[in-house]
């Protein structure tokens, strides 16, 4: 029979770890507190930098106008800030087709929503000042989903295509009820645009909640 004594020296579970073995550990218990120490410096030093890059994957301007047009117009705050996303990134600019300003709008459309909203000193440069593009783009995603019964995937089609395209898409897919926007929707342009406005609304509720007043 085998004494303790015995077994703790001879078995190899019961060996004393080597100098080498013991260095090894203490070496790597440093590394690790070394790894945790940077990283922490690291998020001390990138901190501000990671909101400026957080700000150039999803930009948010004039939240102000956003919120004001929200309320006055009983629109989504994110939507509004997902579709100006989705047409400019928040940057002034004109399209080959003539649409101007963050929601680029037509000179036709913005001429529509001026007759339907009682605008009577309107002219195309109004489109470049945000405070007007906003109201206007708003005005007309309100308009949108009044006319499809509010369901959004039909209005924020319509915001890219046309109502004449959305109308007819809707009309062949056998009514609101029925329409898919992956089958019914013929433009795979106007298909990534919905999903994009989508999704992006999503990414706006909840990364800028404070700003839009939720």
């Amino acid at each position: 029979m085998i004494s303790t004594a015995s077994r703790s020296r001879s078995h190899p579970r019961f060996r004393r770890p080597s100098r080498a073995a013991a260095r090894r550990r203490r070496f790597g218990a440093g590394a690790v507190a070394l790894l945790v120490l940077a990283a922490g410096a690291i998020a001390l030093i990138l901190g501000p930098l990671g909101d400026e890059l957080r700000e150039i994957t999803l930009p948010l301007r004039h939240d102000d106008i956003i919120r004001q047009q929200a309320h006055d117009k009983g629109v989504d705050a994110a939507l509004i800030a997902a579709v100006i996303y989705q047409e400019s990134k928040f940057r002034d600019q004109t399209s080959r087709a003539g649409a101007r300003g963050l929601m680029q709008i037509t000179p036709e459309t913005a001429r529509f929503i001026a007759k339907k909203s009682g605008g009577t000193a309107f002219t195309q440069g109004d489109l470049a000042t945000p405070q007007i593009n906003i109201a206007y783009g708003t005005f007309y995603l309100r308009y949108l989903l009044d006319h499809y019964d509010r369901n959004e995937e039909l209005a924020i089609a319509a915001y890219n295509a046309g109502l004449t395209n959305v109308d007819g898409w809707v009309s062949r897919a056998g009514g609101p009820g029925a329409f898919d926007s992956v089958r019914d929707i013929p433009f795979p342009e106007t298909r990534a645009y919905v999903r994009g406005v989508q999704k992006h609304r999503g990414m706006y509720r909840r990364r800028f909640d404070d700003e839009l007043g939720y």
